[in-house]
């Protein structure tokens, strides 16, 4: 294999990168060339410095792109640390774009080059990779490739990312749920439509009303005072970037509850990969008492089954609510390698 690096995201590069990640290792909407370009210009939303340094490392078989490491460089915890393109907050799942049958070559690759071309270039001195799925063939060739030439090698579990399993029959998922949760579920919808100023749903599709729906998606973000903190004008910027992106390549799911004429429930969820990636939600306190954010998900949940989705997967967190609606856990990664043993 053939490796080099980038300081830019070309956008020579965009085809190549995604049709990569389609039968890469690690499908998922955050390893997209666009939302990653988005998310470089925005250093994650101001989550990283403006100095942090970028490194697209790129390896090809006889002209042929069989594996992507997108990187960056910043210092974290006093060393210089390389990371991946996207770490640490907003980008629920990350990894190495390579094909399966490159994995193994591509890593050892990978770290060879990390140690003998960009390690005196740039006096890297860690390597801290997140949000890698903890069922990822390169958590294993990582940690072959760090024995291979002698460096430390550790991973950690650093968050849980419930979801679930969707059979594609709405009443099979509900028999599945506990009897308690299934009759809450059932009298809360049902409480819902007896309201008598009225309820509804629907699902943001209309190009000309999405930059308003958006406003209004980080309006009822900022009712939680903990989202408010977090919703910065960086982090803002960040969001309607992504939104706006993820709405052109048809995999937006911006969804809203009504009642009456207010919003009372939002969630931003992405539609790709036939799964839906629960990203972000907001629900108005004056209508607590009705669950909102509960009916809306029932909503959304059935929606994804009836049209055939595998999977409705919560992403990292492991508030209770999302094993009331019978999600399974599965873990997201830290990949720490000590460049300096």
């Amino acid at each position: 294999m053939d490796f080099s690096h980038l300081q830019d995201v070309p956008a020579s590069l965009q085809t190549e990168w995604d049709s990569l990640l389609a039968k890469g290792i690690t499908h998922v909407p955050f390893l997209r060339y666009e939302y990653l370009r988005t998310w470089w210009q925005t250093r994650g939303g101001g989550e990283w410095p403006q100095n942090a340094r970028l490194l697209i490392i790129t390896a090809r078989d006889n002209g042929h792109l069989c594996g992507i490491a997108p990187c960056f460089i910043s210092e974290r915890e006093e060393k210089q640390t390389l990371l991946l393109l996207g770490s640490v907050e907003i980008s629920d799942y990350l990894d190495l774009l390579v094909e399966p049958r490159y994995a193994a070559d591509f890593t050892d690759g990978l770290i060879a080059y990390i140690k003998t071309v960009l390690t005196p270039q740039y006096g890297i001195e860690r390597i801290e990779f997140d949000n890698i799925p903890d069922g990822s063939p390169s958590l294993e060739a990582l940690r072959s490739a760090c024995q291979a030439l002698g460096f430390e090698f550790t991973s950690e579990p650093l968050a849980r990312s419930p979801y679930i399993p969707l059979s594609g029959d709405y009443e099979e998922y509900l028999a599945g749920l506990d009897k308690k949760q299934r009759h809450e579920m059932r009298r809360k919808v049902r409480r819902m439509l007896e309201l008598p100023q009225g309820s509804d749903w629907y699902i943001v599709s209309d190009p000309e009303t999405l930059d308003h729906e958006v406003d209004e998606f980080l309006r009822m973000m900022a009712y939680d005072e903990n989202k408010r903190r977090f919703l910065t004008e960086p982090m803002k910027e960040q969001m309607r970037l992504s939104m706006r992106d993820a709405f052109g390549h048809h995999m937006l799911q911006l969804a809203f509850l009504t009642i009456g004429a207010e919003k009372a429930a939002a969630y931003l969820n992405f539609d790709f990969n036939n799964r839906i990636w629960v990203y972000n939600s907001g629900i108005d306190p004056q209508f607590f008492e009705h669950s909102p954010g509960w009916v809306l998900l029932v909503h959304l949940i059935k929606w994804a089954v009836e049209n055939n989705r595998f999977e409705f997967d919560f992403m990292r967190g492991s508030e209770d609510y999302k094993y009331k609606f019978g999600a399974m856990d599965r873990n997201v990664m830290r990949v720490s390698i000590d460049l300096k043993k």
